[in-house]
C-alpha cells in the first residue's frame, strides 16, 4: 500500500514515496505462473550450493532519473497500442553470425517461487549465458539465492516487475490478469523491483519484462524513461512452463540469428530443462552460439 508522503530508509538511501495513493498489489496466477498441474503446494527444497562467502553489494549511487517526475509526466495519458511487440520493445538484436539469446522468467508468488535447479545446472554445464528476469516476490523468497545466481558471470539479472502485472496505464488485462491501472502504478511496478535488484546484487537491471510480456505504448515509454529496456521475445519456448520437453525442443528449433527465447525457471516439474537439454546441443550443431543481450 502506498501512503502519501512516506519516506523509507533502505540500505542507507532515502527515497521519497512516489505516489499519492495506490491499491495493494494482489498476486494473480497467469498462464505459466499459476500452480502447475502436478506441482506441490509447498516449494520444493533447493539443491543449489550455499554461498560460501557473504556478498556485500557496493554502495548504490542515487538514481539518475526521478520516478516521481516520470509518473507525473504520463499521468492521465491515454494509450493507443497494446501487445507484446510494440515500437520501443526489444524483440531481437543485431547478430554477429548465428547468435541467439536465452532468457528465463521467475514469476514468484504462491507456488511460483521455486527454482528449476536442473535448468540452471544445464546452463552452467554447457556454459550457456542467459538473462534471468526475476520478479520481486521471487527475489524476496530467497535473496541469497539471487546473489548466488548474480555471482555467476553466465547470468545477467533483469527485472520481471513487482507483482507480475501486464504493464498498462488503464488496467488492461492479459491472460485474464489485470494490468497496472495508472502511470503511478506502472512506475511502481518497474521501479520498486529496480531498487530491490540493485540492493540485492549491487547492480541495477538493464532490462525489464512485464508480467505476461504485455505493454501499452505509454508503459513502454515509462520503462524507457526509467532507464530500462522493455524486452519482448521472438520464441515462446515453453508456453509459460506448461510445455512438454518435446514441445520446448520443437519451439527452439525455429531459432533465427538475433532471436530471443522466452522460457521459465521457476517450475522444476516442467519440461523446460529437458527440452533445453535437447535444444541447446542441436542449435550448436547447426552453427548457433549463445550470447548475452547487447
Amino acid at each position: 500500500m502506498i501512503d502519501k508522503g512516506w519516506i523509507v530508509q533502505d540500505n542507507g538511501l532515502s527515497r521519497r514515496r512516489l505516489f499519492s495513493a495506490c491499491t495493494a498489489f494482489a498476486a494473480s496466477a497467469i498462464t505459466g505462473c499459476g500452480a502447475a498441474q502436478g506441482d506441490s503446494a509447498q516449494p520444493a527444497p533447493l539443491t543449489a550450493q550455499p554461498i560460501s562467502t557473504a556478498i556485500t553489494p557496493p554502495a548504490i549511487a542515487p538514481p539518475a532519473v526521478s520516478p516521481a517526475v516520470v509518473a507525473a509526466r504520463h499521468a492521465g495519458a491515454q494509450p493507443h497500442a497494446w501487445g507484446v511487440a510494440l515500437p520501443g520493445i526489444t524483440s531481437g538484436f543485431p547478430a554477429a553470425g548465428k547468435q541467439f539469446a536465452l532468457t528465463f522468467d521467475a514469476c514468484g508468488g504462491a507456488g511460483n517461487s521455486q527454482l528449476d535447479q536442473a535448468l540452471i545446472d544445464l546452463l552452467i554445464a554447457e556454459q550457456v549465458p542467459a538473462t534471468l528476469f526475476l520478479n520481486k516476490r521471487w527475489i524476496d523468497a530467497d535473496p541469497a539465492r539471487v546473489q548466488h545466481l548474480a555471482a555467476n558471470p553466465l547470468f545477467e539479472i533483469a527485472s520481471h516487475g513487482v507483482a507480475h502485472k501486464p504493464l498498462s496505464v488503464t488496467g488492461r488485462a492479459a491472460y485474464n490478469i489485470a494490468g497496472t491501472v495508472s502511470a503511478e502504478e506502472a512506475v511502481h511496478e518497474v521501479w520498486a523491483n529496480h531498487e530491490r535488484i540493485t540492493e540485492v546484487t549491487g547492480k541495477p537491471p538493464r532490462f525489464f519484462r512485464a508480467g505476461t510480456a504485455h505493454y501499452d505504448d505509454v508503459a513502454v515509454a515509462i520503462v524507457t524513461e526509467l532507464g530500462e529496456k522493455p524486452l519482448g521475445f521472438t520464441i515462446n519456448a515453453d508456453f509459460g512452463a506448461t510445455a512438454s520437453a518435446a514441445q520446448v525442443q520443437r519451439a527452439m528449433s525455429a531459432a533465427t540469428p538475433g532471436g530471443i527465447a522466452l522460457a521459465h525457471m521457476h517450475r522444476p516439474k516442467s519440461g523446460t530443462a529437458v527440452g533445453m537439454a535437447a535444444a541447446i546441443p542441436a542449435l550448436r550443431a547447426a552453427g548457433f552460439s549463445f550470447v548475452h543481450l547487447p
